[in-house]
């Protein structure tokens, strides 16, 4: 892991632009950690257990990209962390000051560095000074080599070697105030929209250079975490990937498929929780020196170019469901 030197500075061509680089971490609860554990290593994730922590790492990358924590009842969202650069914290802090972004305390889970603030559906979101764990270039898809005349490509099934994801792309999150979030990630945070489908849902990136997205907003009746987004090498491993989880028991979820906005190939698998980790590869990027122009896109592109059928509750926000039953 020691060989990946995450980055401390900004680039003197985006010296002008205070803004968030990276989600640094997602912390949520769910009713069982050991559950979760399993889950994620089947999954191909490093899950670590500090505690009543679990934090998920991926193979030879030295971030944990989130935390899990049990509490009773459904899983739930607690708080997302973002991180900045030091040259522009103080720029940050004074523009949320501005926009009259309520200041919370810090989480009972969290610690209190950076400013802790409220979302406008009322969770917390922490800023601190940390590395960039958001890439500087897009992933690039893995292309084996061809084998020789008379040589099968694809090696036998018990041959197939497990997958590992190799770091986090992004978060989508539901939302019943997506164009307050839009305005508290873009005016507050520094992030800019860089597809959207109306209301529907939308999808920011960080100016500092990030994959199409670092988090997306779906329309829903409250907020939640939708999916987690895992970036793999190529498209062979995401099928790979969902065989993976279907030996290892978890057979719901959504894919092969291809996303039109991102361009990513995608299989979702539900977790226990109901809602998803996403195997992705080949998502689009958008470079630190790059002004990506938004559009607004029907509704039609803005789900996925090819797959099979969405499942009729892929959409649910099973937080939400349970708070209402």
């Amino acid at each position: 892991m020691a060989d990946i030197q995450l980055r401390t500075h900004k680039n003197p061509e985006r010296a002008a632009l205070h803004s968030v680089h990276s989600l640094d971490a997602f912390v949520f609860t769910v009713p069982d950690l050991d559950e979760a554990a399993r889950f994620y290593e089947a999954f191909g994730l490093l899950p670590r257990r500090e505690g009543d922590r679990l934090d998920l790492f991926t193979v030879g990358h030295p971030h944990p990209w989130g935390s899990l924590y049990r509490s009773n009842g459904v899983k739930k969202l607690q708080y997302l962390r973002f991180a900045c650069f030091a040259e522009d914290f103080d720029a940050i802090a004074a523009r949320i000051e501005q926009q009259g972004v309520p200041r919370c305390s810090p989480h009972p889970l969290g610690d209190d560095r950076g400013l802790w603030v409220l979302h406008p559906e009322g969770f917390p979101v922490q800023v601190v000074v940390a590395p960039k764990s958001a890439p500087d270039q897009g992933s690039e898809p893995v292309v084996a080599p061809r084998p020789p005349v008379g040589t099968g490509a694809s090696p036998n099934r018990a041959r197939i070697p497990k997958v590992h994801p190799r770091r986090l792309s992004h978060i989508l999150m539901f939302s019943a105030k997506v164009p307050e979030a839009v305005h508290f990630y873009e005016d507050a945070l520094g992030l800019r929209v860089t597809d959207r489908s109306g209301d529907l849902i939308v999808f920011m990136h960080g100016v500092h250079g990030s994959d199409h997205h670092l988090i997306a907003m779906a329309r829903s009746n409250g907020p939640g975490l939708h999916h987690l987004s895992w970036d793999v090498a190529n498209i062979d491993e995401v099928g790979r990937g969902m065989e993976q989880m279907y030996a290892a028991g978890h057979v719901r979820g959504w894919g092969v498929g291809r996303h039109v906005l991102g361009s990513n190939y995608f299989h979702y698998v539900r977790d226990p929780w109901g809602s998803y980790s996403e195997y992705s590869c080949d998502m689009d990027f958008v470079p630190g020196d790059f002004d990506w122009r938004a559009v607004d896109h029907p509704p039609e592109d803005s789900f996925y170019a090819w797959g099979p059928k969405v499942p009729e509750d892929f959409v649910t926000n099973f937080e939400v469901e349970a708070d209402q039953a």
